[in-house]
């Protein structure tokens, strides 16, 4: 494809950019060659996009982009494809431009097959005016920073309107098991497949306080479920109109990282380099020794001991992360809220968190910027006569003093679990590695 001279200029002078800051130790580079390239250029994803010899998959949700993703990166390096992806997180517009433009897409030197990129919720309708994907994966939709999102619904009616203007030959990978996202492919049109769970579950245990689409996108019903996960993810159906659950083009596939949220980011990848026609055994030999992203499950040794962070950074993320470590029968957890740009000013989804699930014998210590705010919260998580006592809970502000203190807890070759929004994710990263993700 013949690039024009101010096409040319942005892509050099974004490159530019990446190998200055890179080499001065600036930061990654992952936004700034984008954003420059973007005001000389505001069309230079549309011309970038065109470059991949295979194609563009997009991977938007609120939780699990980053684990999906690389899954789908490691599938398809694993059959031999120069795959390109956004894995610095950076998922808005000057993002994923500048994930092009670091590995030479519109430099004439690039053999790039596929681009696999994590989409921001909000930018998804902004990144497909610039690029017709040949897969957009649906994960899920969750409240999630309410001071910058807005409602799900919001987020829902912005990809409704975009994705009925997708080419058709697109195709939707789709969680079905999120009555929300289901109902988007159904208006859409498009071609679509469904992956969800097809394992029975107890229907009268309790629905999480974090649900967010328990009502029929259809007719207003508030929905029913034969089989209930998390949050408002199951096998769901509506009395009102009769609208239920798609049929499932995919209902299992062996994850290589526990919970069940990770069972959820491992069918949408298997499904989705399936429908590229990957074959089942290559998919499962390339995910055996699946190391996740940072903090995502993330396992550090230190001083013999292991630390496993699990980003945990809303309502429906925090309940499933906290469910997954308790299953590992912990004796201490670090729950570390920030309220940085990053993890949204408002802290108050804690409230919808059910922290009531941790056992009293397991110490809680808490830190973060909030520390008091989620003192409180787990000093009201107690039960009965004890819950104005503080139950095995530290409160330490300085983050470095309450991984210390959870670390003492824990003898060699113990797990200390840590949970944490995403600035204090990095943070902790930081005190335990000596460096951060930039």
């Amino acid at each position: 494809m013949i690039m024009k001279l101010s096409e040319k200029l942005s892509v050099f002078l974004g490159k530019s950019i990446s190998v200055i800051s890179t080499k001065l130790r600036f930061g990654a580079g992952a936004t700034w060659p984008g954003e420059i390239a973007l005001r000389i250029s505001p069309h230079i994803l549309s011309v970038l996009g065109k470059q991949f010899k295979k194609g563009i998959i997009l991977i938007v949700g609120t939780n699990g982009k980053t684990t999906t993703s690389l899954m789908i990166r490691t599938i398809l390096s694993y059959e031999g494809y120069e795959v390109i992806t956004n894995d610095s997180g950076a998922n808005l517009l000057n993002g994923l431009v500048s994930a092009c433009i670091k590995k030479g897409i519109g430099m004439d030197r690039s053999s790039a097959e596929w681009g696999v990129f994590e989409v921001d919720e909000n930018s998804l309708p902004i990144i497909l005016r610039y690029i017709s994907p040949k897969m957009i994966v649906l994960l899920n939709l969750f409240r999630d920073q309410l001071d910058r999102y807005g409602e799900v619904d919001i987020i829902a009616e912005k990809w409704g309107i975009a994705l009925k203007k997708i080419s058709q030959d697109t195709t939707l990978v789709c969680n079905a098991d999120d009555p929300l996202i289901a109902s988007i492919a159904k208006k859409t049109g498009k071609s679509s497949v469904y992956f969800g769970l097809s394992i029975k579950t107890v229907q009268d245990a309790g629905i999480d306080h974090a649900t967010d689409s328990i009502f029929c996108m259809n007719c207003g019903s508030r929905l029913s479920y034969a089989n209930y996960y998390f949050s408002h993810l199951g096998e769901w159906f509506c009395k009102g109109c009769g609208e239920k659950r798609p049929k499932l083009t995919l209902d299992s596939w062996e994850s290589p990282l526990p919970g069940l949220y990770n069972e959820y980011n491992t069918m949408a990848a298997a499904l989705t380099v399936l429908k590229l026609g990957i074959q089942p055994r290559h998919i499962k030999e390339a995910l055996i020794d699946f190391i996740p992203a940072f903090g995502r499950q993330e396992e550090q040794i230190v001083d013999e001991k292991k630390v496993k962070i699990l980003l945990s950074k809303n309502p429906a993320g925090f309940n499933a992360s906290l469910r997954t470590a308790l299953d590992m029968k912990p004796k201490v957890l670090l729950l570390a809220l920030n309220d940085r740009i990053p993890d949204g000013r408002d802290v108050s989804w804690i409230w919808d968190v059910d922290f009531e699930m941790i056992p009293a014998d397991c110490k809680i210590i808490v830190s973060g910027d909030r520390v008091y705010d989620m003192a409180l919260r787990i000093e009201y998580s107690a039960t009965g006569y004890k819950r104005l006592e503080t139950r095995k809970m530290i409160v330490e502000p300085d983050l470095k003093k309450a991984i210390n203190k959870g670390l003492e807890t824990i003898l060699r070759g113990e797990t200390y679990y840590i949970l944490a929004t995403y600035s204090a994710m990095l943070d902790i990263r930081k005190i335990i590695i000596g460096r951060k993700i930039l």
